[in-house]
């Protein structure tokens, strides 16, 4: 699904951090070497259709590479 941010991340946490990670040798062949961490947080983002929703976003991250392989989990708004 393709999705825009809007705004900042909030409610930001560490779900799982080095074992924890199960696709942490996809991560490493796909992106590099780095201190991974899977994460979630809160975001009003916009969706292809162009409707805003708030949604829950997991992502992967790394030190120096960024976030990267961002998905909506669930919506939290009531639309």
């Amino acid at each position: 699904m393709k999705f825009e941010i809007v705004g900042p991340i909030a409610n930001v946490e560490v779900i799982a951090v080095g074992p924890g990670i199960r696709v942490r040798l996809y991560l490493r062949k796909a992106y590099g070497q780095g201190r991974w961490r899977k994460m979630k947080g809160t975001a009003t983002v916009r969706l292809a259709n162009g409707a805003l929703r708030v949604v829950e976003l997991h992502w992967y991250e790394a030190h120096g590479i960024g976030q990267r392989d961002m998905k909506i989990k669930r919506y939290l708004d009531e639309s």
